[in-house]
Order: C-alpha cells, then sequence, then structure tokens
C-alpha cells in the first residue's frame, strides 16, 4: 500500500477507487448542452430503479445537509416532527429552527431506534405535517425501522415523510414509492462511494403540490426549479460534472454486479466486523435487530485508548476507523464497511485492527 495512501474506513466520506477517479476526469462539458443532457438522461433510469420510484431523481451540487433544509424550507408549513436519535439527526431539529419553522423532536437515546408507537402518538394530535428521519445514524450505528415508520405516517394523508438515506442508500433495499415518501434523499460521499459534493434526491407529486404553496422557498433549493429543470434533463444551477461523470460510471458498475448480489455483498461485509466485534470482546452500541448494514459503531466497553490506536493502525497499516461522534466520542468507535469494499479488504482491514489492538 501506498504509504501517502491512508485508506478510510471512517463513515464517510469513504474510499473512491482508482477508477472512479479516472471515470470523472472525462473531458469538462458545458451544463447547458447536449452532453450534458446525454449524460443526465443517461444516469436517470438507473436512479429511478436503485430508488425505486418513477419520479425523476434530482441532482444537487450540494451536500445532503442542503436538500435536507429544502424538505424543511419546501414542505413545513404548519409544524415539522423531526426524529431524534443520534447526533445527525438531532441537527435536522435544530435546522428546522434555523429555518424559523415550528418544530419539535421526537427524542430517543443514542443507540436506540425511533419508536413507531410513540411516534403514531405524537401524528395523532393533528399538529404536524412533516416527519424527518435519519434512517441510517451513522453516530450511532442505527437503523431505524423505515417500513414500520412509513406506515404510520402514512395512516396520516396530511403528513408528508422526508427521509435522509446517505449512508444506507445503494447498500439495503429503499423503494421510494412503494414506502410513500415524500422526499428520498441521499448523498454522493458514503455508500456510492464518490467524492463529496453531490446529493441526489426524489419528491412526490403531493410534496411537489405542498411546495407550490409554499413562500420563501428560495432559489437554489426550490424543489420546483428542480422539476422544472429536470423536464429539460438539466439542473437549476451549475452542476458538479465530473461528479456526474463519475455517478454514470458508478451506476454502471452497481448493474454489473447486480443490486441484489450488491445488498448481499454489504451484509456479508458487515457480518465479518461483527464476528470481529464478539471476537475481541467488544459490545455494540446499537441494539440487536436495528444495526446497521454499512458500518458498525461499538462500545468502548474495554476502555481502550482510541486515539492512540488510530494512530497506531495509520502508521503501520495506513488505515483509519473512526473514534465515535459528538457526545459518544471516545466511549464509541466506528468501522465502515459500505462502498467497494471486499471480503480481501475488510480482513485485511481487520487484521490491522487486531494487530494494533492495546491489550
Amino acid at each position: 500500500m501506498n504509504g501517502d495512501h491512508i485508506k478510510l474506513y471512517i463513515p464517510g466520506p469513504i474510499e473512491v477507487s482508482q477508477k472512479t477517479y479516472k471515470a470523472m476526469s472525462a473531458p469538462m462539458i458545458g451544463h447547458r448542452s447536449k452532453d450534458f443532457v446525454s449524460l443526465y438522461e443517461k444516469v436517470q433510469p438507473m436512479l429511478q430503479s436503485l430508488f425505486g420510484t418513477k419520479r425523476p431523481v434530482f441532482l444537487s451540487t450540494s451536500s445532503a445537509w442542503g436538500v435536507m433544509e429544502a424538505s424543511v424550507r419546501n414542505l413545513v408549513s404548519k409544524k415539522v416532527l423531526n426524529c431524534c436519535c443520534g447526533a445527525f439527526s438531532d441537527k435536522w431539529l435544530d435546522v428546522s429552527l434555523r429555518c424559523g419553522k415550528d418544530a419539535e423532536s421526537l427524542q430517543a437515546e443514542w443507540g436506540q431506534p425511533i419508536d413507531p408507537v410513540t411516534l403514531e402518538q405524537k401524528l395523532s394530535t393533528g399538529e404536524f405535517d412533516t416527519v424527518t428521519l435519519v434512517h441510517n445514524e451513522t453516530s450511532t450505528g442505527v437503523t431505524n425501522p423505515l417500513s414500520e415508520i412509513a406506515a404510520v405516517v402514512h395512516k396520516f394523508p396530511d403528513v408528508l415523510l422526508v427521509v435522509d438515506t446517505v449512508s444506507s442508500f445503494s447498500a439495503v433495499p429503499i423503494n421510494a414509492d412503494e414506502l410513500g415518501i415524500d422526499v428520498l434523499l441521499t448523498g454522493s460521499q458514503k455508500a456510492l462511494a464518490l467524492p463529496p459534493g453531490l446529493s441526489l434526491f426524489t419528491v412526490s407529486e403531493k410534496a411537489m403540490a405542498r411546495a407550490s404553496e409554499m413562500p420563501d422557498r428560495g432559489y437554489y433549493f426550490d424543489f420546483l426549479e428542480f422539476e422544472k429543470n429536470a423536464k429539460k434533463s438539466m439542473t437549476p444551477s451549475t452542476p458538479c460534472i465530473s461528479l456526474i461523470y463519475g455517478l454514470a460510471w458508478k451506476l454502471e458498475q452497481i448493474q454489473l454486479e447486480g443490486v441484489t448480489n450488491r445488498y448481499a455483498r454489504h451484509e456479508k461485509l458487515n457480518n465479518m466486523v461483527h464476528s470481529w466485534v464478539k471476537e475481541n470482546g467488544f459490545e455494540h452500541f446499537a441494539p440487536e435487530g436495528y444495526r446497521s448494514k454499512t458500518l458498525t459503531c461499538v462500545l468502548n466497553n474495554k476502555e481502550i485508548d482510541i486515539p492512540n490506536w488510530i494512530k497506531s493502525m495509520r502508521e503501520k497499516h495506513s488505515l483509519v476507523i473512526n473514534g465515535g461522534y459528538g457526545k459518544i466520542k471516545g466511549k464509541t468507535f466506528r468501522i465502515s464497511n459500505m462502498g467497494d469494499e471486499t471480503e480481501e479488504s475488510i480482513s485485511t482491514m481487520l487484521t490491522a485492527l487486531s494487530d494494533t489492538l492495546p491489550g
């Protein structure tokens, strides 16, 4: 391994292959040209298949947070219920309040999933018109029960469901239309194994109708502008064309692998990490049945010095994992298995972890 290259096994951004970088180095084109229209039209059906939707999939030159804020600005007319169970879902509440919206949290303890029964009780009050959910909370390694939560929201026709799938998209099956998700969003830098800077999202007809009645949507993240431009196979503003080249290549690779095989690969690699956790006497932070398939959040029950351990594996093996996030930093560590990883690469990483593990 090149000593200058530190391989990433962190929750994101994750490792980007040289083949992906090569695909991104295609010659630049004008974003209002026929060449860009062709590129946009090339990725669209592949994205719709992965999103499980017949609706257009929009391309935004931003992190996923741009679309997460956009969803609040475009959709919240009455009050938003932010489902909070970790650092990123908790932050969505802060974003809602900063946008001047009436907002409330449905708070689960970090390390626990959102409870659909409690969600239904909240929505039964009639106070809310929008629910936000982080499907796969990377700070805690918890995957929320999306199908059950979507079924609850579906009981309330005036409530829209917005779901962040940034670290689960393309690694586990998610069908936007079947689940009745009103905004399904993701980012480029996690399971898609692209550099950061591109977010992708789809918006239901019901959500688009709500957006059309909302004042102060702004311009850059106006859902109506995205839809208007999508009809011409374009984006509202200048897109990150190199990333879209990389996306087109990556989507082709996903088709070659087969999406079912891709899901199975992520689960198998995830199980390898879980075996290492058990064999080395650690515990999971997330409960059984709600553990992420793309990363593992490990409880530091052995009270090891995580920063020094990470430093050691970086210096000795040129790879890094993550030492926890937010209020559980130091109390946990996180290991990613998403993207282009293989049994061989995960095995190599786990061997390096064992070799440098204190004690």
